[in-house]
């Protein structure tokens, strides 16, 4: 299959202007991450693992914050209290994604060397490789990732969609192109629950108080659109996604482009999503 077969074939599964169910969600905090900026999930049989990001060189300047003491960033397994059990360090770059699978976490860097690092859990790096269809030393950022059914799913912001790749072979297999909205143009993690893919969206904005965030639900055999749900106003700043016993879980990160640093009152905290 062409580059351009593939991308054709990812578009034409989605059903433009059809019309999809909408609904409304709330947030409630659970409990705070390890100290850092969280900004990436992955809910496993033993416990949640929460993604650490760091800013350095120019978008630590860029946002105010002083440069890091060391650039490893780490996965940490809590368990449904907030309690680290496992600590897993990586050189990924201003983490924005994770998934955990197979043994491994990967994590996925949205900064300079890009790309997915894949680790195992005595923090001894597997993999480097970019995100497939691009060049092969800068493949773009990304905001999302999960493992399902041996497979990855990467939020390629550079593609602007979220894409299935097979671990192995690196070969990318399915393309969901991100739900387009007026003001729906930002993008975060996705995850996965019974047929469908969750991902996180919201508007561009200067500050917390003028976010609107949001939820798109595909279905994950053709890449349409199901659904869409609008956040009640003052709730949490979502960043990553995961799925445990049948709830949305995710965290705020405490940086937001645009924002003031720790501008929403949840920074750094967990939170459990709940439909209304």
């Amino acid at each position: 299959m062409t580059k351009r077969e593939f991308f054709m074939a990812g578009l034409g599964a989605v059903a433009f202007g059809q019309k999809v169910s909408t609904r409304k969600a709330k947030t409630t905090k659970l409990f705070k991450a390890p100290p850092g900026f969280p900004n990436g999930l992955a809910a496993t049989p033993e416990g949640l693992w929460v993604a650490e990001q760091k800013l350095s060189g120019g978008q630590a300047t860029a946002y105010g914050l002083p440069e890091p003491r060391s650039l490893t960033e780490e996965a940490w397994l809590v368990d449904w209290n907030g309690k680290v059990v496992k600590t897993v360090s990586t050189p990924s770059r201003n983490t924005s994604g994770m998934a955990v699978g197979d043994g491994y976490v990967w994590m996925i860097a949205n900064a300079p060397p890009q790309g997915v690092f894949q680790v195992d859990m005595k923090s001894k790096l597997i993999s480097h490789r970019q995100i497939p269809l691009g060049p092969a030393s800068d493949g773009g950022g990304s905001h999302g990732g999960q493992w399902h059914d041996g497979k990855l799913w990467i939020s390629s912001l550079r593609l602007r969609g979220n894409l299935r790749v097979d671990p192995k072979t690196w070969q990318p297999e399915m393309f969901i192109p991100f739900y387009q909205a007026p003001d729906r143009n930002r993008y975060h993690d996705i995850t996965i629950d019974n047929g469908s893919m969750w991902q996180i969206v919201g508007n561009d904005c200067k500050s917390w108080k003028d976010y609107r965030p949001g939820l798109v639900r595909y279905d994950l055999a053709t890449g349409r659109v199901v659904e869409t749900v609008d956040f009640v106003s003052n709730s949490c700043d979502p960043h990553g996604l995961a799925m445990h016993d049948g709830k949305l879980i995710s965290c705020d990160a405490g940086i937001h482009p645009n924002w003031p640093n720790m501008d929403s009152p949840t920074a750094g905290w967990v939170f459990q999503i709940d439909f209304v």
